[in-house]
């Protein structure tokens, strides 16, 4: 997973702090230090889509149903999202942010990673990331003074640390994780933290009692048996590896994930958790960009290396994560492709078409 390329990165996570509920509380001063939430009324069928820290401290989050939200915050205060607004703001701060940067990837709406590397000068891995902090300083400095708002920000050697610096130190944070640091700093972070972890295998790898990230550090046995071929990954990761370049979405044609098994099943309950896994991480690509995908695929392969394909293409595209996993299940069922054994399984993704943010919040909170 550590290339030499990749020892010499030096990688931005840029988070906007609650931002839609920010940018409510910045436009109207009566709701500062106020616990608001972003959304849906209580009273209608719908979703949060941001809260403010206040409210958050009463456990609302977003994706929340409202309802829920004002049980736990009988005195939230419920606002209407107002999108064009949120996506006319996050375009300037963009715009702020872009100059600072020799690549930037924006992964929402809120928040994006930068790719510093050529402006960060030092003898070592060490110097350069520490070249990044007055660049840092200055970036919140100016975002908070031509904006008004707040940005937590995660200094790191790849993606996967930036993202957790970011998240480390919430709201207004700035954390830099040093090379020889790294694996001591995520020993004591739960295992949900590490990308590609979600609510499936967090629950595997509890049930296993690996519960923080220097379990699976020191985990002797083979990740593989718990996870498939996301095994060894989740062990580079675990050790603060990890090679993904910050890239823009341009160019994007396919996104695919597959799982090989140790030893071939045709369990499924086995490979049902695999599809789901799948399904999330290509979810997890297709949000972060901005892409709804037509065509969705599944890919098997046998035991005598025999593989086999299909595809269904529709005429909405998809992004979410149980749509895309109950049409990989409806492929396989119809096709047969589980009638034996299989030593691999996997689901792809093609035919992108654009979705703007306001098509992803709107449904949820008018539905």
């Amino acid at each position: 997973m550590n290339s030499p390329s990749q020892k010499q990165r030096v990688i931005l996570h840029v988070d906007m702090d609650a931002f839609f509920a920010s940018v409510e509380q910045r436009d109207h001063p009566h709701l500062k230090g106020k616990p608001v939430i972003v959304g849906s009324p209580a009273d209608q069928r719908g979703v949060v889509c941001a809260a403010s820290y206040e409210a958050r401290a009463f456990g609302v989050r977003s994706a929340m149903p409202s309802r829920t939200a004002k049980k736990l915050c009988p005195n939230g205060i419920f606002v209407p999202p107002d999108i064009a607004r949120y996506k006319e703001e996050s375009g300037r701060i963009m715009n702020i942010i872009r100059p600072y940067a020799d690549t930037i990837e924006q992964m929402s709406i809120d928040e994006a990673y930068l790719d510093i590397t050529g402006r960060c000068e030092g003898n070592d891995q060490e110097h350069r990331l520490m070249a990044a902090l007055p660049m840092a300083k200055s970036l919140k400095m100016v975002i908070h003074k031509e904006r008004g708002l707040h940005i937590s920000v995660g200094i790191a050697s790849n993606k996967m640390l930036a993202k957790i610096a970011s998240d480390y130190d919430k709201p207004n944070g700035l954390i830099l994780i040093p090379e020889r640091d790294k694996v001591a700093f995520l020993g004591n972070l739960p295992v949900r933290s590490i990308h590609g972890v979600g609510k499936v295998s967090e629950g595997i790898l509890l049930k296993s009692g690996l519960t923080n990230i220097k379990d699976i550090q020191n985990y002797p046995g083979r990740l593989e048996s718990l996870l498939g071929s996301f095994g060894p990954t989740l062990k580079a990761y675990a050790l603060g590896q990890d090679d993904r370049p910050v890239e823009t979405s341009e160019g994007v044609k396919s996104i695919s994930s597959e799982t090989t098994f140790l030893e071939d099943t045709e369990d499924r309950t086995i490979l049902k958790r695999a599809l789901h896994e799948q399904a999330e991480e290509i979810s997890e690509k297709l949000v972060r960009h901005g892409l709804l995908a037509k065509t969705v695929q599944v890919k098997v392969r046998y035991s005598d290396f025999t593989t086999l394909s299909r595809q269904t293409t529709m005429l909405d595209g998809v992004q979410e994560t149980k749509t895309i996993y109950r049409t990989a299940c409806q492929l396989l069922a119809k096709e047969k492709l589980v009638s034996r054994p299989l030593r691999l399984i996997g689901i792809g993704a093609s035919k992108f078409i654009p979705r703007e943010r306001e098509q992803l919040i709107l449904p949820l909170v008018y539905s």
